[in-house]
């Protein structure tokens, strides 16, 4: 259970409401209630006495010069959420759906925002019940906020629109009466309150760093099973020789290494004093990621456990704060910088990949890692197709590190003249490490295959192999045999995708 109360968020939290494997619940504390209600009491006090509000007696953005005349001021929240309902391109799932409207109920229950209680249990029922707006990933360029995709929540909130209920896309005015729901009506100020903030990057972002962090334990698992498939130098992960350059997320990848590899014996296998750099240099590539994530966690668990809408309504001490919480700068440059860390560790993976498939390089092992025999040999291609995958997929998520963040449009007359483009980062992060996985999918394959290669040559016995090692080889190859023919691999390499993604397999503790 996750209570939803104003207090500090973590990134965990979201991810496992986004995957439910958590519930939200919104507090009952009267305090927090309370806080809650001083937020839109102020409002309506405000609003019997004629008092100027953006968004709440002024129109948008660059028309916030026009008054609203004050018998349609209550008409004005759904003109909102329904003049942007023109998002285009694939719909975010209903995982990223659901950690969307976590992150939204997290900053509304800061109690900045000024809305009411009715409106944030209307947001824990959707969670509750697993009614998911359906959210177009593209229009948003993340200052005002994520206006056009969260318009989506506000509208399902009020009964309209689609959701995912039950593995089908329905109508919400469906399944509401399916289940007895009333629609809410937007009070003044709720439409700005659910639209004008940084909930989809935010979420985008939490999902993306979750994937992060397990894909370095990986990729540093891959590493060790492509140092024994080519027999590697492991003293390149000797804890004297990283001692005297102090990143302590390189360190731990290091340590990492040493503990599959067990260095501390003379070199197994290894008559060479230096690898190529996508062995020996590992650790700096992985590290980079592995010490950047601390910082990314922090931008992104201070925008999730922020009021980021505008204006900001301090309820105690009775203010109207028009600002620009909505610019979402620190998830633009946490997701720029993630995907790039990411895509690193893809073109880290492709370089091994290549080191193994090469006669030239891989100290004796066949062309591919066929393991035909033969004269089956000369038919058979073993991993051919699959490092040319690799190396698609790798420059595609190269070509995508371009930062989003630079990219700023002047849009709305000029009034969004500079805006952050988090949410494209943030999608583009999630690309990477999609195409990133892939590589570690096909990776992993490989160096499983080149390990059992050496094991059937008696080159490497399971004895001189770390427990972790043969119980990750035991796993793969209960969703992929070993090659000896050729086969369509693409079944495999997808479930071994979604194992990644799922966090399958047990790598390393912190």
């Amino acid at each position: 259970m996750v209570t939803f109360d104003g207090s500090r968020l973590t990134i965990e939290d979201i991810v496992d409401i986004a995957q439910q494997s958590s519930t939200a619940e919104l507090s009952t504390d009267s305090e927090f209630r309370s806080r809650i209600s001083r937020g839109s009491s102020f409002l309506d006090t405000l609003l019997e006495e004629d008092g100027e509000i953006y968004g709440v007696t002024t129109g948008y953005g660059d028309s916030c010069t026009v008054s609203i005349p004050s018998d349609l001021v209550t008409e004005l929240p759904k003109h909102l959420y329904t003049f942007h309902g023109c998002g285009l391109g694939a719909m975010l799932s209903p995982t990223a759906g659901r950690a969307a409207l976590a992150v939204r109920l997290a900053s509304l229950c800061q109690g900045y925002s000024g809305v009411s209680e009715v409106l944030l249990e209307q947001l824990e029922r959707l969670l509750k019940l697993d009614i998911v707006p359906v959210i177009p990933e593209e229009g948003s360029v993340g200052a005002s906020g994520d206006l056009t995709p969260l318009s989506y929540i506000a509208a399902v909130l009020c009964g309209e629109r689609q959701v995912y209920y039950r593995d089908e896309i329905r109508q919400t005015k469906d399944v509401f009466a399916e289940l007895n729901i009333t629609p809410i009506v937007l009070r003044p100020k709720e439409g700005l309150a659910i639209m004008n903030g940084t909930a989809v990057m935010t979420a985008i972002a939490s999902l993306a760093y979750s994937r992060a962090e397990y894909l370095a334990k990986l990729a540093t698992r891959i590493t060790a099973l492509a140092t024994l498939t080519t027999k590697g130098n492991a003293h390149h992960f000797d804890k004297t020789l990283f001692s005297v350059k102090p990143h302590q997320g390189q360190q731990k990848i290091a340590a990492w290494l040493r503990d599959d590899l067990e260095v501390g014996t003379p070199p197994r296998n290894s008559d060479r004093l230096q690898d190529r750099y996508s062995l020996r240099c590992a650790p700096h590539v992985i590290g980079v990621m592995q010490d950047a994530l601390p910082w990314v966690r922090q931008l992104i668990e201070n925008e999730l456990n922020s009021a980021n809408d505008n204006p900001i309504i301090d309820g105690e001490g009775e203010h109207v704060l028009h600002g620009g919480h909505f610019y979402g700068g620190h998830i633009a440059l946490a997701m720029d910088t993630l995907k790039n860390t990411v895509a690193n560790i893809a073109d880290l993976l492709d370089r091994q990949m290549a080191l193994m498939m090469d006669t030239k390089f891989n100290h004796g092992l066949p062309a591919n890692l066929s393991g035909a025999e033969g004269e089956r040999k000369a038919i058979n291609h073993g991993f051919k197709a699959v490092q040319i995958g690799t190396s698609a997929w790798t420059a595609e998520a190269l070509k995508l590190t371009m930062p989003a963040s630079v990219f700023s449009r002047s849009t709305e007359c000029h009034n969004q003249d500079k805006v952050s483009m988090g949410t494209i980062a943030a999608r583009d992060c999630i690309r990477v490490l999609q195409l990133t996985e892939q590589v570690a999918a096909a990776a992993l394959l490989a160096s499983c295959q080149g390990l059992e290669l050496r094991m059937k040559n008696n080159e490497i016995h399971s004895d001189d192999v770390s427990n972790k090692i043969i119980d990750l080889l035991a796993e793969v190859r209960t969703i992929s045999p070993f090659v000896t023919e050729d086969r369509a691999l693409d079944s495999e390499l997808r479930t071994m995708i979604d194992g990644i993604q799922n966090k399958s397999w047990d790598l390393y503790s912190d």
